[in-house]
């Protein structure tokens, strides 16, 4: 949903070989796992971070780090991202198994999924060819009982030749067993015994080739077996980080030259090329993992995943997904609109008394006009607007979100997204990165890292901004608020603020693959590419921690920008409202200058100055024109929705304003951090320029339009 200061761990970094130590004895743990086995659960519980879990694969692209200590030690935990493969295919696949290969954890914990043990346990046999070192975690093990699922922990350690523990992350109590065994992996280097994949004779042949030469150059840095299957294999990016790690001599050894040869030409008698070679390595290894769970893995068939699969036969059918999604939307908008009026409300009402003690108490010290001015009128009335409008709207919206992402629902949206992306000869993973967007667009650019074409990742950068964040909902909530619903009946006017709010998303979500459709034929032509998107099993939310995590890491965390920001741009309105230069204030001069283009876009100059001003955060939008219009004296007091209402409507506002405002708020330049997000992704200023100016241009034709139409027609 997100970026907070707490959601990406003490340390977040591209190549996972960062490591911050806390003092020289912490022990490095790295944490793996495929998507959605809980992964971010068990780190949470363990460091007391907030590694946000998105219940979606590909989320993660960088490597958390947090501090936890048990009774004998103190941990740097490692959340590498989730991961199907150490046969890396994707940025998230080579960053998980360049940290195992090359990080030197001390131990690597392998969560898996108790309820799809057997596809994890691809995972954990390739992380055993790196490392003996290795903890096999089973979590989910109370989703496993319910849905009637056996697991003999006994016989998957006696098989694997590693501790394997049973654990339900949810329940902290239950991750003892984790730090115990952590304890005691760490305490000494045990002698493991770990399960090994047999390949067929031919390439345990190329194998036993290559092996003598890859163990004496690498001198036991990397396991000798894996390196030289990986020599053979020939994949490019790790023999770049083989290089990286062993010297840029190594691959040139003329002994290993040889010895890789020799194996290659057995290979090729064989009959076994370079792309057979890979079929039956993973062949091998899905076939032992199939071989280790027979028997100690039991469920009842007829039991499993039959509610998950009549949802999914409604939330992904082909005639009812649609209009599912659209329902859904609808409901959550028509519980944040209905619900945020009375709330907002009171808080005015509130703000307004205490203003109304602060006037008599600057009264009463006979205080100068100027500084009852500036801190009363500019910087109280801006903040208190800030926290009235955007509050109520945030509290109710971020939690449900929050319970569409953690029940599963929102990976199911991104799989109806991705054939619309692909008929824009886009990768469908873009859909994932919207999701991220309508947290925070910042997020959602980083989150583009997981689309491993460049051309493709950067059709998503320059497009996610289409997509409202979360300083941008309650700005538009509070306008469709006060225009469609403030003053009607209440039934109607909620049914009809609800549908303008999901015309709006669909515009949103429509010009985003309509901007793809065009860049993808132009600037950036190309091939989409196809990826793999798991769809996570349904899972009960815990709702109080999702209304904790809500409030406190979405909610406060954007209120508080907002207000930090809000403070001194109050401060900056007075100050332009009561500078004159040849009897015009500064405010009055710039919003003169701005009117033309702002009347032939259905709005006015105040209205295009403060979306300017609002370029460090979207949040102070509209507390900025209540503020430029309450300067001119039209109101003295603070506002409910309906008194902004009045506000906005005496100062020209019409249902036309409203819908350009709205339109102007889904599309114009983003934000000032999302701008330095795309330039740090892209490295270019041409592809940062660029990714202002398509959304502020398409804004300001589309408002025209409207304006133009609504003109000769009404």
């Amino acid at each position: 949903m997100g970026l907070t200061k707490s959601s990406v761990g003490i340390g977040a970094v591209d190549s996972g070989l960062i490591i911050k130590k806390q003092s020289p004895n912490d022990k490095i743990i790295a944490l793996a796992g495929n998507p959605n086995v809980g992964k971010s659960t068990v780190f949470n519980a363990l460091t007391g971070l907030n590694q946000h879990t998105g219940n979606w694969p590909g989320k993660t692209v960088a490597n958390a780090q947090g501090y936890c200590k048990s009774e004998k030690h103190s941990f740097v935990l490692v959340d590498i991202p989730g991961t199907y493969s150490l046969m890396a295919h994707s940025a998230e696949e080579e960053v998980a198994r360049n940290f195992i290969c090359f990080g030197a954890p001390d131990a690597v914990a392998v969560v898996c999924d108790a309820t799809c043990l057997e596809r994890n346990m691809n995972l954990v046999l390739q992380t055993l060819e790196i490392s003996s070192n290795v903890i096999v975690c089973i979590n989910l093990m109370d989703e496993a009982k319910r849905r009637k699922i056996s697991i003999d922990l006994k016989k998957l350690e006696e098989r694997l030749g590693v501790p394997v523990i049973g654990v339900t992350a949810r329940k902290k109590k239950s991750l003892k067993s984790l730090l115990d065994t952590l304890d005691i992996a760490c305490d000494e280097k045990r002698e493991n015994k770990p399960f090994k994949v047999t390949y067929s004779p031919e390439i345990e042949q190329a194998i036993a080739i290559v092996e003598p030469e890859a163990k004496r150059l690498s001198k036991g840095k990397i396991n000798s077996r894996w390196l030289s299957l990986k020599l053979l294999d020939g994949d490019s990016s790790l023999l770049c980080e083989i290089c990286g790690c062993l010297g840029d001599d190594f691959l040139k050894n003329p002994a290993l030259f040889a010895a890789l040869n020799k194996a290659k030409a057995t290979l090729e008698d064989s009959g076994i090329n370079p792309q057979k070679l890979k079929d039956k390595t993973v062949s091998a290894v899905v076939a032992a993992a199939e071989k280790i769970c027979d028997g100690a893995v039991r469920y009842e068939k007829k039991q499993y995943s039959g509610r998950d699969r009549r949802l999914d036969k409604l939330l992904t059918g082909k005639f009812t997904a649609y209009p599912f999604m659209l329902l859904l939307l609808g409901a959550i908008f028509w519980l944040t609109i209905t619900g945020a009026n009375y709330p907002s409300e009171l808080l005015s009402r509130l703000f307004s008394l205490i203003g109304d003690k602060l006037d008599a108490f600057f009264v009463s010290i006979n205080a100068p006009n100027w500084l009852h001015g500036a801190l009363i009128d500019g910087v109280y009335r801006v903040l208190t607007s800030v926290i009235a409008v955007m509050l109520p709207p945030m509290a109710i919206f971020f939690p449900l979100f929050t319970l569409l992402e953690d029940s599963g629902f929102l990976p199911r949206i991104a799989y109806n997204l991705d054939r619309p992306f692909k008929r824009c000869n886009a990768c469908g993973k873009q859909a994932l990165t919207i999701c991220m967007g309508f947290g925070c667009n910042a997020a959602g650019i980083v989150g583009c890292r997981i689309i491993d074409s460049p051309r493709e990742r950067l059709l998503a950068v320059l497009t996610n901004n289409f997509i409202p964040c979360n300083g941008r909902f309650p700005m538009l909530i509070s306008i469709i608020a006060m225009f469609f619903a403030v003053g009607t009946a209440g039934g109607l006017s909620s049914f009809i603020s609800v549908a303008v709010l999901t015309v709006a998303i669909i515009l949103s979500i429509g010009m985003t693959f309509l901007v793809t459709k065009l860049l993808s034929n132009t600037l950036l032509k190309g091939v989409p590419s196809s990826f793999t998107l798991e769809l996570p099993p349904y899972r009960r939310p815990q709702i109080g921690r999702v209304i904790v995590r809500s409030i406190f890491d979405r909610t406060l965390f954007v209120l508080g920008r907002a207000a930090s920001v809000a403070a001194p741009a109050g401060l900056i309105i007075w100050l332009l409202a009561n500078i004159t230069v040849s009897g015009s204030s500064l405010l009055s001069l710039c919003a003169n200058a701005l009117d033309p283009l702002g009347r032939l876009m259905g709005l006015d100059g105040v209205i295009l100055f403060a979306f300017i001003l609002g370029f460090p955060a979207n949040e102070i939008v509209v507390p900025i024109i209540m503020m430029s219009y309450l300067s001119a004296g039209t109101i003295d007091s603070a506002y409910s929705l309906a008194e902004m209402q009045a506000l906005f409507v005496s100062n020209g506002w019409n249902a036309v304003t409203a819908i350009c405002f709205i339109i102007f708020t889904l599309m114009h330049w983003p934000c000032s951090t999302t701008l330095l997000t795309i330039k740090k992704e892209t490295g270019s200023l041409k592809w940062t320029a660029l990714s202002c100016a398509i959304p502020t241009a398409i804004g300001i034709l589309l408002c025209m339009s409207v304006n133009f139409i609504a003109s000769v027609f009404f």
